[in-house]
């Protein structure tokens, strides 16, 4: 440590945390970053993979926001596939497997790069609190730092339980040790915690696994990459594997219900719902014969091989039981077992837009702490945390995101106006506007306000500029250019559509569902007027023509809805002054503390009626 006041003080090195400490960084603060083992910085703990359904959105809208997530899946990537591919545009999410040493590698680099980020192994068991202020931290070994601003990112670790069978032992992770006294200390500051769990699966060794007797998935055979400010995509790939549990798999699971910590009442915390335990789909849909398994390589450089799908507490020789069952298993030996964790989290609806608490100024919130589950959920709210932690010891406005215009925006604010009683994890379901949010443009939708704020540099920037002047003008030239007859009625016959009787603008003919760019590549003429255009920007021209009126849809939906965020309350207002409000209403208004209209209108239990009331009341 060679500061001695720091500007953000990170706590916990997990995807939060880098990302936090990162951009905080980056902007110029002064950052000290405390994690309880240098050697598990980004650590995936659970699956060894990036992305997915919503989750690659929110990758990419961090990569366009000057995060790293983006930048270290493509730099540790082991397979690339583009999820949802069969349906529309805003349903295609990234997914990728990756290298678990090496994803952690890079990022503890990237870190090491950055001159403004001091390092200190310990752990934390007090934040230094003066006139309802963070201040500082005090460590495990009595160092007292003193900082303007806190990030707490503390993961699973806080107050930690592992769960195998019967047996219950400390800890934040396998292998590593829980944190205690801050949960303590914040109750006493009138804070509310709760208790949540999550699991993760035997690790196998890949040796002892017949492949050849599973269903292969192989990548896509023309990956793509997250990053758009550093692309770098993949010349080898590596294949996952599929199979499935069968009746005696699930059989030998029922033996071991008594001891399962989840049904015996070991466990009191509640685990996501979206992602459960072999042994609770099991239970729960009872009537289905088999469960699907992912076998998931943990790196290029070992047989350390995640299951996934195959998430257990149950006692270890149920597990190896269980696992032998399945088919591709007979032989399996397990590396390590899975096990359930619970942990200590903080109600999220404890917490401003700009992810700081409301009781405690210049402390800030991210990660598991907010009762979310997922890298990518984890990752996104350190960067918003660092970000704001920055803006906040500058006198600078934050920067927070509506539900338009990013999955990010969506995450903070259900969490923060509607909380969870279960791990948040998001999905395209939770965005009302998935048409605007789709992951090809989070650079278009993002990158500027990044730029505003200074993670995002002028190269970067200028090379968006490009980007946008490119997509304008191939928009205006589909719309100028004609094919002939000659030239289509081929292409268009092969393709189960429509011949046309004589010259067609090229637009008409890509507005077709059946036609897509790669289609039209196929005709000489088309092939040399996109030559000087890139994929992605082809890409972009299509789906903007192809959705167009759903697009405008969605834009004057959101018009709407911004009106109400135009009328801002004052988060010192006592709503119980409003009689005509539902008691419900009060009670979650006078704890939310919206600063509009807009805001109000979204937390649970607030009616369209009570909107109405706080529009006249305050005269609107």
């Amino acid at each position: 440590m060679k500061h001695n006041m720091y500007d953000v003080i990170v706590v916990g090195a997990g995807h939060a945390g880098c990302e936090a400490a990162h951009v905080a960084g980056k902007l110029g603060s002064k950052v000290l970053m405390i994690t309880m083992n240098m050697e598990t910085i980004a650590k995936m703990s659970c699956n060894p993979a990036m992305g997915g359904v919503a989750k690659g959105q929110i990758i990419r809208e961090i990569d366009a926001l000057g995060g790293m997530s983006a930048i270290v899946s493509d730099y540790s990537m082991m397979q690339f596939r583009m999820l949802n591919t069969s349906k529309g545009p805003a349903m295609w999410s990234p997914r990728s497997q990756n290298d678990r040493t090496m994803f952690s590698l890079k990022w503890r680099e990237i870190l090491e790069q950055n001159s403004n980020i001091d390092f200190i192994q310990d752990s934390v068991n007090q934040i230094l609190i003066e006139n309802s202020r963070a201040v500082g931290v005090e460590t495990s070994s009595g160092i007292k730092i003193t900082g303007k601003s806190v990030v707490l990112t503390s993961g699973t670790f806080m107050n930690g339980i592992i769960h195998t069978g019967n047996q219950k032992t400390t800890g934040g992770r396998m292998g590593d040790g829980a944190s205690y006294g801050i949960t303590e200390q914040l109750l006493a500051l009138g804070l509310d915690s709760g208790r949540m769990k999550t699991g993760t699966p035997p690790r196998v060794d890949g040796r002892s696994i017949n492949y050849a007797i599973l269903e292969e998935q192989p990548g896509d055979i023309d990956p793509k990459c997250f990053s758009f400010r550093k692309p770098t995509r993949i010349t080898k790939q590596h294949s996952c594997h599929i199979t499935y549990t069968n009746e005696k798999v699930h059989d030998i699971l029922r033996s071991g219900f008594n001891d399962s910590p989840l049904f015996n009442g070991s466990i009191q915390g509640i685990g996501p719902r979206y992602c459960p335990s072999v042994e609770d789909k099991v239970n729960r849909f009872a009537e289905r014969t088999r469960h699907q398994i992912f076998v998931e390589p943990e790196g290029w450089n070992t047989c350390e091989t995640y299951i996934n799908g195959f998430s257990t507490s149950l006692p270890q020789n149920i597990q190896y039981q269980a696992l032998r069952a399945i088919k591709g298993f007979e032989n399996a030996k397990i590396f390590r077992p899975g096990y359930a964790i619970e942990y200590d989290f903080f109600y999220p609806t404890q917490l401003s837009l700009n992810l700081e608490t409301k009781d405690i100024k210049n402390l800030f919130f991210a990660g598991q702490i907010n009762g979310t589950t997922g890298y990518e959920e984890a990752a996104c709210q350190g960067l918003m945390a660092g970000i704001n932690a920055h803006q906040k010891t500058n006198n600078k406005e934050p920067l927070i995101l509506s539900r338009s215009e990013a999955y990010i925006g969506v995450l903070i604010d259900d969490l923060v106006n509607k909380g969870t009683n279960e791990p948040y994890r998001m999905f395209t379901s939770r965005a009302e506007y998935r048409i605007l949010l789709r992951q090809d443009n989070a650079d278009l939708r993002l990158m500027k306000k990044g730029f505003d704020i200074g993670t995002i540099t002028q190269e970067e920037i200028d090379k968006l500029q490009t980007k946008e002047k490119n997509i304008t003008a191939l928009s205006k030239l589909i719309k100028t250019k004609t094919i002939t007859p000659s030239e289509a009625n081929p292409v268009l016959v092969r393709y189960n559509t429509a011949e046309i009787p004589q010259n067609y603008l090229i637009d008409k003919i890509l507005s077709r569902p059946q036609i897509t760019h790669q289609h039209l590549l196929e005709i000489d003429s088309v092939r040399s007027l996109f030559e000087p255009f890139s994929h992605d920007e082809i890409e972009q021209v299509e789906i903007l023509l192809k959705y167009d009126s759903y697009i405008k849809s969605e834009k004057e939906n959101v018009e709407k809805l911004l009106r109400l965020e135009h009328y801002k309350l004052e988060t010192t207002f006592d709503y119980n002054a409003i009689e005509s409000l539902s008691l419900e209403s009060r009670d979650k208004l006078n704890k939310i503390k919206p600063t509009s209209v807009g805001q109000a209108s979204r937390i649970s239990g607030v009616s369209p009626a009570d909107i109405s009331v706080l529009l006249v009341h305050f005269g609107r």
